[in-house]
């Protein structure tokens, strides 16, 4: 006779809150005090889990991606600075800006297109092929 499961459907939003934390499945294994291998059966069993981990890992990856865009390309956004002058405090709305940054075009570039942006390049097999002696002796 097998064990009765340890998976209650609050599970679903207690897995979310955990991905929206950074967790990963060995996390949120831990956390339910089960193995990955049991959290991995709940998938199975579970649609509404699976598809609940899927769409969150999703929405977190593509807020991640946003960021990496945004980094790459630069960006501004308004905020607030707070000063004290002559024992006032004193509230000012100003523009934040972001220059592009070099390292985000960089990775980026190297996930979306590869071959083109790879540190190393193969030559071409032609170019590769160094003669080690000179075959014409008059030069």
């Amino acid at each position: 006779m097998a064990r009765p499961t340890k998976y209650k459907p609050e599970y679903v939003k207690q897995a979310e809150k955990l991905i929206r934390l950074h967790a990963g499945d060995r996390e949120i294994a831990d956390f339910f005090g089960v193995t990955e291998t049991t959290l991995n059966n709940w998938k199975l069993k579970h649609p509404e889990f699976l598809e609940s981990l899927k769409r969150t890992k999703e929405e977190v990856d593509a807020q991640v991606e946003q960021s990496l865009w945004r980094r790459a390309n630069g960006y501004s956004h308004h905020s607030e600075k707070v000063f004290q002058f002559q024992g006032q405090i004193i509230r000012t709305n100003t523009v934040e800006h972001y220059p592009p940054d070099p390292t985000s075009m960089i990775f980026w570039l190297k996930n979306r297109q590869p071959d083109k942006w790879r540190d190393r390049r193969e030559p071409p097999a032609e170019e590769s092929e160094i003669p080690l002696s000179n075959p014409d002796p008059d030069v």
